[in-house]
């Protein structure tokens, strides 16, 4: 499978924000977000080639219990099956960061479903109609939030998008409340701050909660932490 990179840092978002975490970045998605922050996984995907059993070796290198598999999109790669399971069954905890536009029979303890409101989608280019046909896929976000322990994180530009997460998960009635984060989006501290000060409000008037974003606010905007 085509991996983006293998590192160690602290989880910086959602349920777990500050846990040490070994990640594992795909390379490779279905959808184009205007403001994708790992530009390298979709818009012009790279990485290397790799084998399930030489991340196994990696990861197991960094003597870690949490692994968090993410992209890019890692729900639409086949080989991602194996490695969960066998990750799980070595007793990591494995979190899966996903879209919820794909699904595989991967092992998970928890499922990171970050869906895409209409602020992601790249006006203007020849990726526009297709970011918007296939960001929004309800019968694979309820075959994952049935089948596992999930948040939900959405990442928020302006206040109106709040009203648009409301249409959002009216759509899911079963879906938890309490599991449900809302991020500014900012790839600087300084407009990250800002955008958090009026979202913690508009996430508690909801039954939702605000998730930080540790790894723009300590490292900013880098690869690999």
């Amino acid at each position: 499978m085509l991996i983006a990179e293998v590192f160690h840092s602290i989880q910086g978002e959602g349920r777990f924000a500050g846990v040490p975490s070994v990640f594992v970045r795909t390379s490779g998605c279905n959808l184009r977000c205007r403001w994708c922050d790992t530009p390298y996984t979709s818009w012009e995907p790279e990485g290397q080639e790799r084998s399930v059993d030489s991340l196994l070796n990696e990861v197991h290198g960094f003597d870690c219990e949490h692994v968090v598999v993410t992209g890019g999109e890692p729900l639409l790669i086949p080989d991602v099956v194996p490695l969960t399971r066998q990750l799980a069954a070595d007793g990591h905890f494995v979190t899966i960061e996903t879209a919820g536009t794909a699904d595989q029979p991967v092992s998970a303890a928890l499922m990171s479903i970050s869906p895409k409101l209409a602020n992601s989608t790249p006006v203007g280019t020849n990726w526009e109609d297709r970011h918007d046909q296939r960001r929004h896929r309800p019968e694979v976000i309820r075959r994952l939030i049935h089948k596992y322990d999930y948040q939900f994180k959405f990442v928020i530009d302006a206040p109106g998008d709040v009203t648009e997460v409301e249409e959002y998960l009216s759509e899911f009635p079963e879906a938890d409340s309490r599991r449900v984060y809302l991020m500014p989006q900012a790839i600087e501290p300084g407009p990250l701050q800002e955008k958090a000060a009026w979202l913690k409000d508009a996430a508690a008037s909801h039954g939702w909660k605000l998730s930080p974003r540790l790894h723009v606010e300590l490292f900013g905007n880098t690869r690999g932490t």
